[in-house]
């Protein structure tokens, strides 16, 4: 409606954002809680792949749709496009039979046998389960080293225009070449149903993500912010390749991460800490933002990165160190 009397209301964009990112703050932990119960814990890492797949991809290819529609036919048909589909989704969701959580009692990983709280009640006991389980925190605190110290996103406006050339279309691409090895590993993530340590896997990914933003920096420090003209190809390929790389681990990162969660979580609690789970997502990339600006305004982008990627790195083993039951967690008995 905003689109089709002209889009002139900034605030009005900002008002609708927020209604968004309420509504997606609801709607993801519930969708990610009923996963354990549809397919089953054996299935977990397949169906998370298959999840991280289908992120992935519609992050590739919606821009790209929404694009060719504003224009060819406007925003206004664009934005309607989009509400049909939506309709037709929500259509279907609402013909999906009741899946309430299974009561305490019933559940197959061990809690506390109470009946389940309700309001605010329920997330004070679901931040008090969380806090007593190790295993679960890890799978937290491990992504926020990777969010927080090593995202690079923030810098890849500056690194297209002061150092690789090519301004908006270089800064699509290093966008790009993440989602790209987000996708290849996620798309060839079979193998990942066989793992037992996923703790131990999981570790290992987000040191490979550090390591991929820390080769990233190394690139853009050889290259030299010198202001090309053009494109410097073989840096932009290889900057590419190095976040292709992180891409890819992050991608096997977040499937183990979302698997031990979903396990080793009773059912009735699942969407509390699925809650906790979209505030670490969303928001460490957001903090990361931050400190990736802040740490380029002082060192410079390269730097920023090899600095970022390397704290990752450590930060990630002085957390096994702090719990090394992490890198022993096993897939056939669950342990929060």
């Amino acid at each position: 409606a905003h689109a089709w009397t002209g889009g002139r209301h900034v605030w009005v964009l900002f008002v609708l954002t927020g209604i968004q990112s309420g509504a997606q703050a609801v709607n993801s932990p519930a969708r990610s809680a009923i996963v354990p119960r549809l397919v089953g814990i054996r299935l977990l890492p397949a169906a998370n792949a298959l999840s991280q797949v289908t992120f992935t991809l519609a992050m590739m290819v919606g821009p790209v749709l929404g694009a060719f529609g504003v224009g060819a036919v406007g925003y206004g048909w664009t934005y309607t496009v989009d509400v049909v589909t939506f309709t037709a989704a929500l259509y279907a969701l609402f013909r999906l039979p009741a899946m309430p959580p299974l009561p305490p009692a019933a559940d197959a990983v061990p809690s506390s046998p109470s009946k389940p709280a309700r309001g605010w009640r329920s997330v004070a006991e679901g931040l008090r389960f969380l806090a007593e389980r190790r295993n679960l925190l890890m799978t937290f605190a491990i992504d926020l080293c990777a969010m927080v110290f090593a995202f690079p996103r923030a810098a890849f406006p500056a690194v297209a225009v002061w150092i690789l050339g090519g301004g908006e279309t270089t800064a699509g691409l290093l966008t790009t070449a993440i989602a790209a090895g987000s996708a290849a590993a996620s798309i060839m993530s079979g193998p990942l149903g066989r793992v037992r340590r996923q703790g131990w896997v999981a570790a290992w990914a987000v040191t490979a993500w550090g390591v991929g933003v820390a080769g990233f920096g190394a690139v853009l420090v050889i290259a030299g912010p010198t202001k090309p003209s053009h494109v410097v190809w073989w840096a932009l390929i290889c900057g590419c390749l190095a976040l292709a790389v992180a891409g890819a681990a992050d991608s096997i990162s977040a499937v183990m991460r979302g698997t031990i969660l979903q396990a080793a979580t009773p059912d009735h609690l699942r969407g509390r800490l699925q809650g906790v789970f979209i505030v670490v997502v969303t928001g460490g990339p957001r903090l990361g933002d931050m400190v990736t600006g802040a740490d380029s305004a002082l060192v410079g982008e390269g730097w920023a990165s090899i600095i970022g990627g390397t704290l990752c790195v450590v930060g990630v083993w002085a957390l096994m160190r702090w719990q090394p039951g992490f890198a022993h967690y096993d897939s056939r008995s669950p342990t929060p």
